[in-house]
């Protein structure tokens, strides 16, 4: 493989520096660099970040090729700055066993756009009743870490606790979709004012609080690690601060869209705005995100759950939940964290690389910007602004909350292990 130099890189949002690739690893990073007959990327002040991971992506693959597949879910990362996702288990089959976890992860490695690491089911079948083929799927060739039923909850305590127990023995993690079942029957939006107001289901916040509340406890008495999906009220940022004070070993995530939208976007009836959790108050918005920027929330995971317009471009009742959000991320972070203040870039490599590289244990993610270290790598126009076009996503789907709204900072190149899969924005 070629020599990249990548020239005058503000790196992780410091002083201008030179960076030298060399094949898979960087080779040198220092002012004034020079190599023979490598191709010079002049960064000219853009940001450089460690390649960004993200723990939370549904891919769709196998079943719903109709939203998304693994090529066109991973050139959309790579669009965005990720050179590794997780994806989510909620496929057609399941992913609960060996045999489906191998097909995503080997397509993933197959298309080369960003690495993809699955995620196995926690139950069979998504159906909370008995424990999926956990450590088959471990011991597979994909070398499952991170187990989650997302879309559902694992309500049932027993299960959960051995659940919890049994990821103990390899290191792995169990990520929970907080949601009460029984709170939420019917739900279609943030139980509020808003909801009151236009006569819809409410999604109380109560219904994710006491479920976090219950699994923290369970990690604690277990001994195991715990991760919480998509964090979305101010009460779930208490509860987890609260459980890190005990020392329990719990991580959670917050996503792009619940640090920026609030529950007044219901008010348009447009389905775009439809997600689970629900989009929640303003309040809650403004918890999220002082809980990002002093570390109580860990990470920005992305949910990406792209869907056929069919299945949006209807009434708000029959609507499936869920937003992309791959290809905005970063730039809905940088609006809503950097430019405020709330975080630096340095901040955001935390949040958005090293962590998320952390809990799911993505070998070769998630590392520092130096000599010897893995290629990969983002750099990110953070000058510039533009409104959001849908038509222009390297996602099969369009179900984007941001079309229209101008958004700063634009990702112009992504490497994966020295190889470019990003090109002046545009995709190699």
């Amino acid at each position: 493989m070629s020599k990249i130099l990548i020239r005058g890189a503000k790196v992780l949002g410091g002083e201008p520096q030179d960076v030298l690739i060399d094949g898979r690893t960087i080779a040198e990073v220092g002012s004034g660099l020079s190599a023979d007959g490598a191709e010079v990327v002049e960064a000219d002040g853009k940001v450089l970040l460690p390649g960004l991971v993200d723990l939370h992506t549904h891919l769709r693959e196998p079943g719903r090729e109709d939203s998304e597949t693994v090529l066109t879910g991973t050139r959309a990362a790579a669009s965005g700055g990720y050179t590794a996702v997780f994806a989510m288990a909620n496929t057609f089959p399941v992913a609960d066993t060996a045999g489906v976890v191998e097909q995503v992860y080997r397509l993933g490695q197959q298309h080369g756009y960003c690495d993809v690491q699955p995620i196995g089911a926690v139950t069979v079948g998504l159906e909370g009743r008995k424990l999926a083929e956990l450590g088959a799927m471990h011991e597979s060739a994909a070398g499952v870490t991170v187990f989650s039923d997302d879309g559902k909850c694992v309500d049932d305590a027993v299960i959960m606790r051995r659940a919890l127990e049994y990821v103990k023995a390899f290191g792995g993690v169990v990520a929970q979709h907080a949601q009460e079942p029984r709170l939420t029957e019917g739900a279609q939006m943030n139980e509020g004012v808003v909801s009151a107001e236009l006569g819809l289901g409410g999604w109380p916040a109560v219904a994710e609080e006491s479920i976090i509340a219950r699994d923290v406890l369970l990690a604690e008495h277990v001994g195991s690690r715990v991760h919480i999906c998509h964090l979305s009220t101010a009460g779930s940022v208490e509860i987890v601060r609260w459980a890190k004070s005990r020392g329990i070993d719990v991580t959670a995530e917050v996503t792009p869209h619940h640090l920026l939208l609030t529950d007044e976007l219901v008010r348009t009836y447009n389905p775009v705005y439809k997600v689970n959790p629900p989009l929640r108050t303003e309040r809650d918005v403004h918890a999220l995100r002082e809980a990002l920027a002093d570390g109580t929330i860990d990470i920005v995971a992305t949910d990406h759950a792209p869907h056929p317009h069919e299945d949006k471009d209807c009434e708000w009742a029959a609507a499936a939940m869920g937003m992309v959000g791959l290809e905005t991320a970063l730039s809905v972070v940088q609006q809503t964290m950097v430019d405020t203040g709330l975080l630096d870039w340095a901040g955001v490599a935390d949040r958005m690389s090293f962590k998320p590289a952390e809990i799911g244990r993505a070998a070769g993610h998630g590392r520092p910007v130096s000599a010897g270290e893995p290629a990969n790598l983002v750099l990110v126009d953070t000058a510039y602004r533009g409104s959001v076009d849908p038509a222009g996503f390297a996602s099969r789907s369009r179900n984007t909350p941001y079309e229209g709204r101008e958004l700063p900072g634009r990702v112009t190149h992504t490497w994966l292990r020295g190889k470019a899969t990003l090109v002046d924005g545009k995709l190699t």
